[in-house]
């Protein structure tokens, strides 16, 4: 059987793949929680910076949208490029707690230790990036958002946003296409902007630094617990959906 040499210790060439990036094992968990809570930091800053930079430019709200998803598309994919080899560039809890239950099930992934600290770092970073962004621009550090988006469609378009990032990023774990994910994600999330009615959050962590920020990127407070739910539920949906699509075959 060929092995691959990885971090000294030969891999079988059939092994489960890590999701949604190979994490070195010599890797200090110390490491892996700074690179989650700064990539999610960068993340979100980009997300409302951009769309506060938007808003100062133009009132159409298509090109507003337009200039938020691209700072977006090219932000996370130099972000997933340059902190996957560190932590896997997880940068959000649904992917993370998704990792953990592959890795309960067998495969390879987060335990229940990195997953404890993975997740608290993604939401302070996600929170710090967002009062970094406002502070750039001269706004109120903190300032809950009044953009209310409690609507049923919109909580559809989480499930789906977020079940389809889960699908894309096991399914190029399973097919071992995981150094096409910072092109693969950061074009899904662009895209995803434009086809899902709530403009493909898929991430609570982010959700959450959102609600700080009363700017176009902002999510009200009591919109927070339904969209965090419907990413779960999305999540839940994306990992059925990969035991289905990428079914392995029976010895």
């Amino acid at each position: 059987m060929t092995a691959i040499e990885h971090a000294g210790t030969p891999i079988s060439a059939d092994a489960p793949q890590p999701a949604p990036g190979a994490t070195p094992p010599r890797t200090p968990l110390v490491a892996r929680a700074a690179a989650e809570l700064i990539g999610t930091a960068a993340l979100v800053a980009v997300v409302v910076g951009s769309g506060i930079q938007a808003t100062q430019l133009t009132d159409d709200v298509a090109l507003q949208l337009l200039a938020n998803s691209t700072a977006t598309v090219f932000g996370l994919g130099v972000l997933i490029a340059l902190l996957g080899p560190v932590s896997g560039a997880h940068f959000n809890p649904a992917v993370t707690l998704a990792e953990w239950w592959t890795a309960r099930r067998g495969g390879a992934g987060v335990d229940t230790r990195e997953a404890a600290v993975y997740v608290p770092s993604q939401i302070a970073g996600a929170i710090a990036g967002a009062i970094l962004a406002d502070a750039m621009f001269g706004e109120p550090l903190v300032t809950w958002s009044t953009h209310d988006r409690s609507a049923g469609n919109l909580l559809l378009g989480e499930v789906v946003a977020t079940a389809g990032l889960i699908l894309l990023i096991f399914g190029l774990a399973r097919t071992d296409r995981l150094r096409f994910a910072p092109v693969a994600v950061a074009s899904y999330i662009g895209a995803a902007y434009w086809f899902t009615s709530s403009t493909s959050f898929a991430n609570p962590a982010v959700t959450i630094g959102r609600a700080f920020t009363d700017t176009f990127a902002g999510i009200a407070p009591g919109s927070v617990p339904a969209f965090i739910g419907m990413q779960l539920v999305g999540a839940v949906v994306g990992l059925a959906l990969v035991g289905v699509v990428f079914m392995r075959p029976k010895a």
